[in-house]
């Protein structure tokens, strides 16, 4: 019964979350009303959405330690998180009782959650303690009310590293990994009685002076009497304890959660409120002001009064005014969440793109980052799609970066460093192999790999390294273009076709091909390549990487037989049943989850394959399947969310498709049309501009374009150029049923020089 009653609370208290408008008491536009960091906190299957309070983009960020919404425990309260899906770095534990209980970091049974962006409120019901929390950028208050009589203790862990106390002080470091540490500083505004250290279960106790730990699980206990309110602030930093201080009193000078939690709204107000949208129901105003705050968890601004950490060479800089920010998964974010940031936050996308410049000479190879994290260059997944965001950045105005080193570090980044997923190894014979014949060969069923450096988890993944290679160099080819590098604009656009390399012309799938050029006998395209399907392409089948060749839509529709037969392999994939029980699917690509058919709606690769209907002349089947997908994957509820979000990877496709396009080549400088689910968008692009999606009739019933003009000129193809949206209007009239006649003049265009007219 008691967790029962439990769950039940905990949901009504989910529930007044929800539905809320977004107008403020004040009647100021108030977009963060609409936020639910509880939508998608139980997965379907892998890693879940994290509840995360943080200010936009900031170093601060935390979420309370449990498995996911159904944990029934908290493990301490946290004081920072150093990456996306990562564990706390300290543990505050406040308690009361038999000093016996004192553990360096206490589970806690907890009730009446209740969380915002800006702020964490929940009871611990067997301690009976009340905690409130609200963050700033580096620093944050914590306010614990204790219900019960006698002494109140409060326990600081590293989980390895070092603290020290002195009086109503502590402070001290966490090892991140073995070079990079994150420091604090904390005050609490009543003065203990004493402090100790805490370890084998007992305190060792000091009423005055100075006293540290170190080691796993390093902690300290504090003893307050007389007090049931205690408030605690501290500091957090990359730099030094020194620094966490200053960062602490840069920012925060009062222990009133209230004042700091209503300067936190205002600012993710500011950020939010951005794109202001109007129609369609409350429910998709949740969805999307939450997907739009999953778009600021990541990257972090590491830079800390003009001076930063970076673990790309271990070493303290000089920001030169302009913040340094990490913690960016390229492989997942250079589809959308990039480009959305270069519509509403281009200071910060510029910031973000010369970040990865330092890091590139930093690391001392000036090859571009792929997986940059707060420990460094991780180099997950496969491919190199940082050059993806500086190409599309560069092509949609942002100028505020060298783009001729960025060419170089891009270049560098895929012809020196291997292509071997997971791998940060000088090119080899593997890489040797691709610029001689232009793809990634196949092992041969039962073949053993050879090549060092290969991952015997993640394996060479010849299809997707392939395809993804292709279309880096296609950006290359793009930036060589913009500096006049003939020679090398040539050369790199050739190499843009090696997909061809690996097209069966008898399937119409790509197929790994072996090293002495024959085609792997015996695939299943909807199986093949063992776990993850990593022996040919990367955590999805050969059904979504039949569609990744984002820069050349046209092409592939031509390798498939034309646009009839294009739309029917679409349909095709949409249609294929698993063939097998879910558990069996499921457990050989785990990742492969969110299906329709052999559609993955929850990875990555499958973003832009809704939208490829229309290079195909039927539009009207990308805005069917976008709506469907909305409604079907991403809800307002504990599993609103299909697969591993990623940190805005996923959701800056529900914000872009909530708002009726999408960029499905970034490094073009253009966008699909899909299905606005808002009769009005408006999108402030800095400066003054203002583009406004206005879709008349917009409903869930009228989600067909039937007619569409661009800044009053009517548009005869589902996609327009960026060039026109400062100050411009997209108009579309919608219907219940489809206009199967628009849209079908001018596709959008592929490979080869853009057009930049419509």
């Amino acid at each position: 019964m008691k967790k029962e009653k439990t769950w039940a609370l905990a949901l009504l208290a989910l529930l007044t979350c929800l539905g809320r408008p977004a107008v403020a008491s004040d009647g100021a536009f108030d977009p963060v009303a609409y936020v639910n960091p509880y939508m998608g906190n139980i997965s379907h299957l892998l890693v879940p959405t994290y509840p995360t309070v943080h200010l936009p983009n900031s170093m601060l960020r935390v979420y309370p330690e449990r498995g996911d919404f159904t944990g029934d425990r908290l493990e301490g309260l946290p004081l920072i998180v150093t990456s996306h899906r990562g564990s706390s770095a300290f543990n505050l534990s406040p308690y009361q009782g038999d000093e016996a209980g004192l553990k360096p970091v206490i589970r806690y049974s907890y009730d009446r959650e209740k969380i915002a962006p800006y702020r964490y409120q929940v009871y611990l019901d067997d301690a009976n303690i009340e905690v409130d929390y609200a963050p700033s950028h580096q620093s944050a208050v914590y306010s614990l009310a204790f219900e019960k009589e006698g002494p109140s203790f409060l326990v600081f862990n590293s989980r390895n590293g070092e603290l020290k106390c002195e009086g109503n002080k502590v402070s001290g470091f966490q090892y991140v990994d073995k070079k990079t540490k994150v420091y604090l500083y904390v005050e609490t505004d009543k003065k203990p009685e004493k402090f100790g250290v805490l370890a084998s279960e007992r305190v060792k106790y000091v009423k005055s002076g100075k006293l540290s730990v170190e080691g796993k699980d390093a902690a300290l206990a504090l003893v307050f009497v007389g007090h049931k309110k205690i408030g605690v602030r501290y500091g957090i930093s990359f730099i030094s304890t020194e620094q966490a201080r200053k960062n602490l009193e840069r920012e925060i000078d009062t222990y009133d959660v209230n004042a700091i939690a209503r300067a936190g709204r205002d600012e993710w107000n500011d950020a939010l409120g951005k794109i202001r949208v109007s129609g369609g129901s409350e429910n998709d105003k949740t969805v999307f002001y939450t997907s739009l705050y999953r778009c600021y968890e990541r990257p972090v601004n590491l830079s800390e009064d003009g001076r930063y950490y970076s673990a790309f060479d271990g070493r303290i800089h000089e920001d030169g005014g302009h913040p340094f920010y990490t913690d960016d998964w390229i492989w997942d974010t250079y589809r959308a969440t990039h480009p959305l940031r270069i519509l509403i936050d281009r200071e910060r996308e510029t910031d973000i793109i010369n970040s990865y410049l330092l890091m590139a000479k930093q690391m001392g190879t000036n090859w571009m980052p792929t997986f940059p994290e707060v420990t460094g260059d991780s180099r997950r997944m496969n491919s190199n799609h940082a050059v993806a965001t500086v190409i599309d950045a560069w092509r949609k105005g942002v100028r505020g970066f060298d783009l001729e080193k960025a060419y170089e570090a891009a270049r560098k980044g895929i012809e020196e460093k291997t292509l071997i997923p997971w791998s940060a190894a000088p090119s080899g014979w593997l890489d040797a192999f691709y610029k001689e014949h232009g793809y990634i060969p196949a092992l041969k069923p039962g073949e053993e790999e050879t090549v060092a450096n290969v991952s015997p988890w993640e394996k060479r993944q010849p299809v997707a390294v392939t395809l993804g290679t292709a279309y880096d160099e296609w950006c290359l080819s793009q930036i060589a273009a913009e500096l006049g590098k003939k020679k090398d604009a040539e050369y790199f656009l050739a190499r843009s076709y090696n997909y061809r390399n690996l097209f069966n012309p008898e399937t119409r799938f790509f197929h790994p091909k072996d090293k002495d050029g024959r085609f792997i006998e015996g695939v299943d395209y909807r199986y093949s390549g063992g776990l993850g399907a990593r022996d040919y392409y990367d955590e999805n089948n050969g059904y979504v990487y039949r569609w990744d060749v984002q820069h050349n839509v046209g092409d592939l529709i031509s390798l498939i037989g034309g646009n009839e037969a294009f739309t029917d392999a679409l349909d095709l994939m949409f249609d294929t049943p698993l063939g097998m029980s879910k558990w069996q699917f499921y457990a050989s690509l785990p990742d492969h989850t969110g299906n329709v058919g052999m559609f993955s709606m929850a990875n990555e690769p499958s973003l832009h394959i809704p939208y490829l209907y229309n290079y195909a002349g039927q539009p009207w089947k990308t805005q069917k399947r976008i709506r469907t997908l909305l409604d079907q994957w991403f809800r307002n509820d504990l599993m609103g969310v299909p697969g591993d979000e990623d940190g805005g990877g996923m959701s800056a496709f529900v914000v872009f498709s909530m708002m009726g396009f999408y960029p499905v080549t970034p490094g073009s400088p253009t966008y699909n049309i899909g299905s606005p689910v808002f009769s009005d968008v408006r999108i402030d692009l800095g400066n003054g501009n203002v583009f406004e999606i206005v879709a008349e009739g917009a409903s869930s019933d009228n989600k067909y374009v039937q007619s569409a003009t661009l800044n009053g000129e009517e548009v005869n193809g589902p996609w327009f150029v960026h060039d026109r949206i400062a100050g411009g209007v997209l108009s579309l009239k919608m219907g219940p049923k489809a206009n199967k006649e628009w849209g079908i003049g001018t596709p959008p265009p592929s490979a080869g020089i853009l057009k930049t007219e419509n």
